[in-house]
């Protein structure tokens, strides 16, 4: 059942939203056969009272609208209440062996796991278990193994009430093993921000959009990734505000938006443009871009000086604000625009007129996503385009500020409550306090590292708290390999995936409600609690009831691991946890300052907001000030150009969110039938001697010798900048190098992987290929 379909293409649609939302939604809804009553919860998703979609973190308003829910966001929770089931009854019809042929979606489209379930290695087969089995196998390999070996991930999904417990538990066993999935995306805004606004999350909150001129927005695409951000963003452009674009990738989601529950946009095909300025920078150009801009605002703000006329920059704001403004400054003066140009992509001419747009602006939001973090040079894009907003004061003001948009719909929040490798930012004191124990302190293993040392055998157990991480992160085939060494993993999960196909020696696979069923605990229904990006919290309530007797909520099943593992301790009252999920937020509120009143604060309408220093001009960094930061580099990239060599963008489609895939359909982007793609300029095609349709491969060239490959991959004709390519993740993964990732968050760079291409053992431009 592996993908076989030959690739089509299509005509492009005409913009983001309108019917071909609709009939997306209405493909998912036939192709998974939801249960009843899957309307109702698609009118009360994102609503106060209803369940917070498990796609994005895109902010919930106070005054939602009739749908507050996207094209995806819809997808996802039908595929979540799909009537299908995968019963242990499957698993006894297929070997795992046999099912590692099968592809992303087939599995996934098995269904919803019933029961929990226990690797057999004689079958190599999954088979049925109880609970109480579960719990005792997996405490009694936890309890055999040293707690530094063992990794405990998390996806990004669970709620704070879970999330919470999980990291207690991980430091109550002895590690701070805790990678989650931002490691994997935004773990780079996570570091950069810290350090140079002193905070990890963005500055902005939704009403930012109801008040901003400008908006300089870097390598995201909302159509796909965050679909209710179309709404603020076109509200905002009807109102006259301006939209600067930055994307190697012209997505249709940033041209135009015809909104489904317009009724005369619909009835006519009529949207709203977008963007004002759409500016196909290079892969990893973005630095270079920025400093244009930056360097157009100084030259204008000199010339302004001199002819005896108010300044551009916002001096009171440096002055006061910032350190090592003039550092940079000077740095932007020594920088010149044939450097800039040729890193960039992008004219001298085209930059200047979005530096003319950012000058004339009074309100300016900084917008961005996985285009700028994954990256080797990722932090220092982030921190380059935070010294564009630092220049005109356009940070810790309304209407303006920093917005990294954010993937899974709680990752930022699992964070906030304690799921981090990095010790110093949990409060260990305080939870030393609060449950008599004495924290590990020693940092732990973040995803790559994890990866690494699972490699290396010195990981001998791997716990995960949802996700597919298998097929999420690079050097897929080596790490597979590795996987199955282990002594133990463990998967909480509501389908099956490839990552539950790589047992380890000992291996159990735990089904999980989805946020969307009701959870009904010894104190009754209970409500959960996620953050979306706006550091905003909103409580979720689910309607529908659980797809099995036997499923169990995720923080149940946390808790059941924990108790049979942890020797007992009167302050963790694990059975009290799980009857009441108030108690956790007790735990949360008593941990962290700024969820106060946290019970109390639960039905706050658009969610309650827990606050953000830099927002209020307060900067928690070295020097008490905003730092500007001084670039080394022009291009984000860690491997420059070469003959030969093409810079590979990863990408996902319009038809899936993170590993799961939805359909073969990339409707946006014009593409139908297969993922198996490689996306190319024109002039590109002509220069490598390709056409067409042809099948081609993409090899490895990272210069380290390891032979990387991915084979089947279709040429398709794709309006991406010279010396670029693309093509979908997780497919294209196994051409990342682990070690290939920004130099201080790790996280892998997905954005710009140096590749070559070869046709039955030639490289495109004629050499053979090097193996």
């Amino acid at each position: 059942m592996a993908e076989k379909t030959k690739l089509v293409k299509k005509a492009r649609v005409g913009a983001a939203g309108g019917w071909g939302s609709v009939r997306g939604i209405v493909e998912v809804y036939g192709a998974e056969h939801p249960v009843p009553g899957v309307y109702r919860t698609l009118f009360q998703l994102n609503k106060p009272g209803g369940t917070m979609c498990t796609s994005c973190a895109w902010g919930k308003p106070a005054k939602p609208g009739l749908f507050e829910v996207c094209e995806n966001g819809a997808k996802a929770t039908i595929w979540d209440l799909t009537s299908d089931r995968c019963t242990p009854e499957f698993f006894a019809e297929h070997s795992l062996a046999d099912l590692r042929s099968w592809s992303d979606h087939d599995l996934e489209m098995q269904g919803r796991l019933t029961e929990p379930l226990r690797y057999d290695a004689g079958s190599d087969r999954y088979v049925r278990c109880g609970w109480d089995e579960a719990f005792a196998g997996i405490g009694a390999a936890l309890r055999r193994l040293e707690p530094q070996s063992v990794v405990f991930y998390a996806s990004g999904r669970a709620s704070l009430e879970t999330s919470y417990l999980y990291a207690l538990f991980a430091r109550l066993y002895g590690h701070n093993n805790l990678p989650d999935s931002s490691n994997m995306c935004h773990e780079t805004t996570s570091v950069s921000l810290k350090e140079h606004i002193g905070t990890p999350v963005g500055t902005c909150v939704l009403d930012d959009f109801e008040h901003c001129d400008a908006i300089f927005y870097f390598g995201q695409n909302p159509a796909t990734n965050s679909g209710r951000f179309l709404h603020p963003l076109q509200k905002a452009v009807r109102r006259g505000c301006r939209l600067i674009v930055f994307n190697p990738v012209i997505e249709k989601g940033l041209l135009e938006f015809i909104d489904p529950q317009n009724p005369v946009e619909m009835l006519t095909g009529t949207g709203t443009r977008l963007a004002h300025q759409y500016l196909q920078v290079k892969a990893g150009g973005d630095i270079a871009a920025i400093i244009g801009v930056c360097k157009h605002l100084l030259e204008r703000d000199e010339a302004a000086l001199q002819q005896g006329k108010p300044g551009i920059l916002d001096r009171a704001f440096l002055e006061e604000h910032c350190h090592r403004s003039e550092a940079f400054l000077a740095q932007v003066r020594a920088t010149a625009w044939e450097d800039i140009e040729a890193h960039s992509g992008l004219s001298r001419d085209d930059l200047s007129q979005a530096a003319t747009v950012y000058a004339e602006a009074e309100r300016v939001i900084g917008v961005y996503g996985m285009g700028l973090t994954q990256h080797v040079h990722g932090s220092q894009a982030i921190g380059t385009l935070l010294n564009l907003l630092f220049l005109r004061g356009n940070i810790g003001r309304p209407g303006a500020g920093i917005c990294p948009v954010r993937g899974h719909s709680n990752v930022q929040g699992q964070r906030t409550v304690g799921i981090s490798e990095k010790p110093e930012l949990v409060p260990l004191e305080r939870l030393a306090e609060l449950f008599d124990f004495e924290p590990p302190r020693e940092h732990g293993l973040a995803t790559v590292d994890a990866c690494e040392a699972i490699r290396a055998g010195t990981v001998k157990a791997f716990v995960a708290l949802g996700g597919n991480f298998l097929r999420a992160i690079p050097e897929q085939e080596a790490m597979e390999q590795a996987w199955v060494k282990q002594e133990l993993t463990v998967s909480i999960a509501t389908k099956l995936n490839r990552s539950h196909l790589f047992p380890g020696k000992e291996a159990w696979l735990l089904p999980c409600l989805v946020r969307s069923e009701i959870d009904v605990q010894a104190s009754g229904p209970q409500v959960v609690t996620i953050e979306d990006s706006f550091s905003h919290i909103h409580v979720s309530s689910g309607r529908h009831p659980p797809a099995s007797p036997h499923l169990r909520s995720e923080l149940a099943i946390v808790a059941g691991m924990a108790k049979a593992t942890l020797t007992p301790n009167p302050r963790c009252d694990w059975d009290a946890w799980v009857a009441d999920y108030g108690k956790v937020r007790d735990l949360i509120a008593a941990t962290y300052p700024e969820f106060h009143d946290f019970n109390a604060r639960l039905q706050t309408p658009g969610g309650f907001y827990r606050g953000n220093p830099a927002r209020e001009r307060r900067w928690q960094t070295a020097s008490g000030k905003a730092e500007f930061t001084l670039p080394s580099v022009l291009s984000s990239l860690g491997i420059g150009d070469a003959p030969g060599r093409y810079h590979l963008i990863t990408m996902r489609s319009n038809n899936q969110f993170n590993t799961t895939i939805y359909g073969y359909s990339d409707r946006l982007r014009g593409l139908e039938g297969s993922r198996m793609v490689l996306l190319m300029n024109a002039d590109d095609m002509t220069a490598a001697g390709l056409y067409e349709g042809q099948e081609v491969s993409l090899v490895s060239d990272a210069g380290d010798e390891t032979a990387r490959q991915v084979d089947g991959l279709r040429v398709t004709t794709f309006a991406l900048p010279c010396g670029c390519v693309g093509g979908y993740y997780p497919e294209l993964n196994p051409l990342i190098p682990l070690w290939y990732h920004d130099e201080l968050s790790k996280t892998p760079a997905a954005k710009g992987v140096p590749v070559r291409i070869q046709i039955g053992g030639v490289h495109g431009n004629g050499r053979a290929a090097a193996r």
